[in-house]
């Protein structure tokens, strides 16, 4: 057993664009995910942040082969997942979970959420009578503050952050070892983000699980991760312990991000430093030449625009021309 639970190397998925008519053509690829590589140990949360569409989800959802990875590898305890068999992708099921962003969209109206924490035990628990499998249903509900009893009712009955605990309460149904946490706050309301927040660092120390965060909040990230990466339209920009990635930021999108997470002091808000950037993140369709990131950045000078930066470095990387050592 090492201290590496996942180990992600180079990872890709890009998806065809084709064109229909007679005969259907590919014309161009959607580079969602492009060389992505990180780890995360046991026990530890890793944040993984960035703007809307630069590739977190796809990322996440490749790991557990909910979509199919163009290429790469993604290591799960020793198991190299994207050369399993499908048939063989069941004992995997068992050991990773995924609670999804929308808790209106991820849960079946039609089924109660007895029935929706049940399903999981049904598939890939061992046997049990339907006594026992409700009764550990009630567990799963107790164990993320829903009562039992309400195991008869539909997802329509609930406010969005009950909902959402239902989600958790069936992602630990089978009892994993690793989650993706795909933006489990951004829909729910500031009032109730907090509560779901602290319910899964106490889940964390009791069942002793490992998390990637998806988010796009870095104050969320700063509280709830160990280490943290920065992705941008496909890729990995800085990676560091939390810590360091907020006292020495070295990426120039890391440092834009940081300056537009509010301070609770109006004054240290009002002297502070903002870094605005000029335009959208482009199309990943066409991404730039070099440094995918120069067509924004505020720091870009003559190799940006050409060469194209490597993530280096050990504890804190870092894929930046201003620091070439990492």
């Amino acid at each position: 057993m090492t201290d590496t639970l996942v180990d992600v190397h180079d990872l890709f998925v890009h998806f065809p664009v084709r064109a229909g008519g007679a005969i259907t053509r590919t014309f161009n690829t959607v580079r969602a995910v492009d060389g992505v590589s990180f780890s995360v140990r046991r026990g530890e949360t890793l944040g993984l942040v960035g703007e809307s569409g630069c590739g977190k989800t796809t990322t996440g959802l490749a790991i557990l082969r909910l979509i199919e990875p163009t290429g790469g590898s993604v290591v799960f305890d020793g198991v190299d997942v994207t050369a399993l068999p499908k048939r063989e992708l069941r004992s995997l099921r068992k050991r990773v979970a995924m609670i999804f962003q929308d808790p209106y969209a991820s849960l079946d109206p039609r089924m109660s959420i007895g029935t929706i924490v049940g399903e999981p035990i049904e598939i890939h628990g061992p046997a049990r009578s339907r006594r026992s499998r409700n009764s550990r249903v009630g567990e799963l509900l107790e164990m993320v503050g829903l009562n039992p009893d309400y195991r008869n009712r539909y997802p329509h009955e609930f406010s969005g952050g009950q909902r959402q605990r239902v989600g958790i309460a069936r992602a630990l149904a089978t009892e994993p070892e690793f989650i993706v946490c795909d933006e489990p706050i951004a829909a729910l309301d500031v009032s109730i983000q907090a509560g779901v927040m602290n319910l899964l660092e106490e889940l964390q120390r009791e069942l002793g699980l490992t998390y990637l965060f998806i988010a796009h909040d870095l104050s969320a990230v700063q509280h709830f991760s160990d280490r943290i990466a920065v992705m941008y339209l496909g890729r990995i920009v800085e990676s560091a312990d939390r810590i360091a990635l907020y006292e020495e930021t070295r990426h120039p999108y890391t440092e834009a991000l940081l300056s537009a997470v509010p301070v609770p002091d109006p004054k240290t808000e009002r002297m502070r430093a903002r870094v605005i950037l000029q335009g959208d993140i482009p199309s990943p369709l066409n991404p730039p030449r070099g440094c995918n990131f120069h067509p924004r950045c505020p720091k870009a000078f003559e190799p940006c625009p050409t060469g194209d930066p490597v993530l280096i470095g050990e504890q804190h990387r870092v894929a930046c021309h201003l620091h070439p050592d990492g």
